[in-house]
């Protein structure tokens, strides 16, 4: 009889082959064996390794070299996306928080079954908001072009890293022989390499983002300085003039020394988060033009208030009042008298509106730069009560956002710790993966029910 060789006395080549098959992970995975049936178990096992899941049974939907090309994509932006394309006849109930608890990763996650799609994802990584848009705005489309619009959409906005696990495997052997380790450590030396390189580009990319985000802060902090400016022309009021006494050309002079330095600030400004020093000075200068009008006028010094939320350029406020943005909770927020009076006629306040990719949209439903600016104005402490459930406040809630913008907002939450790519396993909000399901049926009308019932709402 022939005797059968041991693991360890395999041959050279055959310890190098079996050693690259397990350094060389394929970027997009299809299951073996995959059914309609197939469990989240696997589906979560294989997005440990490749972003993209193709299930056997639904490969009409997205061929290899498509979901190959898209795989790749999601990989070389470093962001924790998940696609997953699953048949039509796939049970659909909880799936979406079955695949997130099985592979155990904060991250968004964007699955089709059939021709309907939906997604979910933890709030680190987008905000509740966000998704529902993004979900929203490729709804109709063919498998390829739905797919390939969500990945580059949802690259530009989700935020946090790609897992660890991407491009790694583990050894199911019992033994290793010193060549596979010799192969694996050649593996190991140009993944470093690989590693840096993507790091780098990373940190390009993280750099010209902020860069972007800067200049389009600029136009609005720009309008602010020069409203400001004008506040100070239209002044009527001389230091020499009959009247006037120390504490009033004190105020004055606090309101020049004010714009002269919220004109330095922004001219040094170098990220988003160095505007908060400029809306901070700003906001110093108008309320010493407010102390100044009520000592020429001889009423009582206006007490110390925020701005007003909807537009900081309307002054301090001198009230609070009930507000509710759309699809929030009602909140009091301080305004201004003429912000009041709008109110109270039941007529939307004069909010501060400005250039975003879908038009103008008041700043609490604009960008993740507009939170240092508004931080200036309203103080770390203030800001959570006011911005609670908008798409601005949604953002600034998670624990990446410090990293991007600038902390010290006061206390948004922390989301659990986890950001996006970090390994949490069952530790998430369920909720981010039921939203749109119906009670968590894809046939209730939500993300799966009907195609695009969001309507753009939450924007």
């Amino acid at each position: 009889m022939k005797a059968v060789l041991p693991t360890r006395a395999r041959s050279l080549p055959a310890l190098i082959l079996a050693a690259l098959a397990m350094a060389l992970v394929p970027l997009f995975a299809f299951a073996p064996g995959a059914s309609a049936a197939t469990s989240a178990s696997t589906i979560g096992q294989a997005l440990r390794k490749s972003p993209v899941y193709v299930d056997p049974a639904a490969s009409g939907q997205l061929d290899r070299a498509d979901a190959d090309a898209l795989a790749k994509k999601i990989k070389d932006a470093g962001k924790p996306v998940f696609v997953v394309v699953l048949p039509a006849d796939y049970p659909t109930k909880t799936v979406l928080r079955d695949v997130r608890a099985a592979t155990g990763i904060t991250g968004l996650y964007g699955i089709r079954v059939g021709d309907r799609f939906a997604a979910g994802a933890d709030p680190s990584v987008i905000s509740a908001t966000a998704r529902q848009n993004l979900v929203s705005s490729v709804q109709g489309d063919g498998a390829k072009a739905q797919l390939t619009d969500f990945t580059d959409r949802a690259l530009d906005t989700v935020r946090g890293h790609a897992p660890s696990t991407w491009g790694s495997s583990s050894d199911g052997g019992d033994g290793v022989s010193t060549t596979a380790l010799i192969v694996a450590g050649a593996v190991v030396v140009a993944g470093g390499a690989g590693i840096y390189t993507l790091s780098r580009r990373n940190r390009r990319r993280r750099e010209a983002e902020q860069q972007a985000a800067l200049e389009r802060l600029r136009v609005v902090v720009d309008e602010d300085i020069t409203a400001f400016g004008e506040e100070l022309d239209r002044l009527d009021f001389q230091p020499g003039e009959p009247g006037a006494d120390d504490a009033m050309r004190t105020d004055y002079e606090n309101a020049l020394n004010a714009y002269d330095d919220a004109k330095r600030r922004m001219g040094e400004a170098r990220k988003p988060e160095d505007v908060r020093g400029v809306t901070e000075a700003l906001e110093d200068g108008r309320y010493s033009l407010a102390v100044l009008a009520a000592r020429r006028e001889k009423r009582p010094l206006p007490d110390r208030r925020p701005p007003c939320f909807f537009d900081p350029r309307h002054g301090p406020s001198v009230t609070d009042a009930a507000w509710t943005p759309a699809g929030g909770s009602t909140r009091e927020v301080p305004v201004c008298a003429a912000d009041a009076t709008r109110l109270a006629d039941g007529r939307e306040p004069a909010a501060r509106e400005v250039e975003t990719e879908y038009g103008r949209r008041p700043y609490w439903d604009a960008g993740p730069a507009y939170g240092p600016w508004a931080g200036g104005y309203f103080g770390g402490g203030l800001l959570p009560g006011l911005l609670a459930g908008t798409l601005l406040g949604g953002m600034m809630a998670t624990p990446s956002y410090a990293a991007d913008f600038g902390g010290g907002y006061g206390d948004f939450g922390d989301q659990g710790g986890f950001q996006g790519g970090d390994m949490s396993g069952t530790d998430f909000d369920p909720g981010g993966f039921s939203d749109g399901f119906g009670g968590g049926d894809f046939g209730g009308g939500g993300d799966f029910g009907g195609g695009g019932d969001f309507g753009g709402g939450g924007f």
